[in-house]
């Protein structure tokens, strides 16, 4: 295997020797007539799907939560890479893809990269009708975060997405969108609010003290009153990350701020989230 290129044929692997059995479980992938891809446990997924462009038809693009997981969305990448391709008679269908049918415009793929994905806008689309609402608007507000959507990109696709599966929840979950979310718990924590009967929360509220300086922020809050919601992450529990945490909510409390906490417990449903919400701002004065 080792004089073996990463693309090759399966005619060439067994003229180095392979008999077709080893060929098969010798960690290569079979993308088209008797064309394989080794694929080396080394190389990362980025790298794989670089491979595997090679070998797609010119018109091939990775999709949904490939190319999200490529935009640096946060969202797990599927162990079998998602393609869209142009209809065709026979559209073919490969054990190791996912392969699917658009009739793409230009501005619906971009080069990213070095690879061909359907665009911030298109992916978009396309996961809003395989994802619930709450992990759509995350993964939207990752890619306006990350400068791969922008509102007026999104509008324009939606406008065209007439009877295409999924538009209805993408255009409900559009206007919903933020760029200041800093990750896919304050998106989806922020969804839940949205979708109660709470107040809409602001995003990144400004803390300041008496004299106007601005001394923290909340991940999602309500300045009128002086409610502030914050996940805690993994990187919390570093001790030096601690440290500030301490200091930023000791801050928040001084200036009169109640500050609730929640983690990754908290995010199977939004019923914690909502109640405990709703308990701080009734206590501050807020009134349905």
């Amino acid at each position: 295997m080792s004089s073996l290129p990463e693309v090759y044929t399966a005619a060439r692997g067994r003229a180095a020797g392979l008999a077709r059995a080893r060929v098969r479980g010798s960690g290569f992938v079979r993308l088209a007539h008797d064309l394989a891809v080794r694929m080396d446990d080394a190389i990362d997924a980025r790298e794989r799907l670089r491979l595997l462009a090679a070998v797609l038809p010119a018109d091939a693009s990775f999709s949904h939560l490939t190319a999200a997981a490529m935009f640096g969305a946060a969202v797990d990448t599927p162990p079998w890479p998602h393609v869209v391709l142009s209809p065709r008679r026979v559209l073919p269908q490969r054990a190791e893809l996912v392969v699917h049918a658009r009739r793409l415009a230009a501005a619906d793929v971009v080069l990213h990269d070095g690879l061909r994905l359907t665009s911030g806008a298109q992916t978009f689309l396309d996961l809003a009708a395989l994802l619930p609402p709450a992990e759509l608007v995350a993964v939207g507000d990752a890619l306006l975060r990350l400068g791969h959507l922008s509102p007026a990109a999104l509008m324009e696709r939606l406008a065209r997405a007439d009877r295409v599966r999924g538009v209805v929840r993408a255009r409900e979950c559009a206007p919903l969108l933020s760029p200041l979310a800093m990750s896919r718990p304050e998106s989806v924590l922020r969804y839940w609010l949205l979708n109660s009967d709470l107040p809409d929360p602001e995003v990144q509220v400004p803390v300041h003290d008496r004299r106007g300086r601005e001394v923290a922020h909340a991940d999602l809050g309500y300045s009128r009153w002086r409610v502030g919601l914050e996940y805690e992450g993994r990187q919390h529990a570093d001790a030096e990350q601690f440290g500030r945490d301490v200091d930023r909510y000791s801050l928040m409390a001084a200036d009169g701020w109640l500050v609730l906490r929640f983690a990754g417990r908290h995010l199977g449903g939004p019923g914690t989230v909502v109640e405990r919400t709703r308990g701080a701002l009734t206590s501050r004065g807020w009134r349905p």
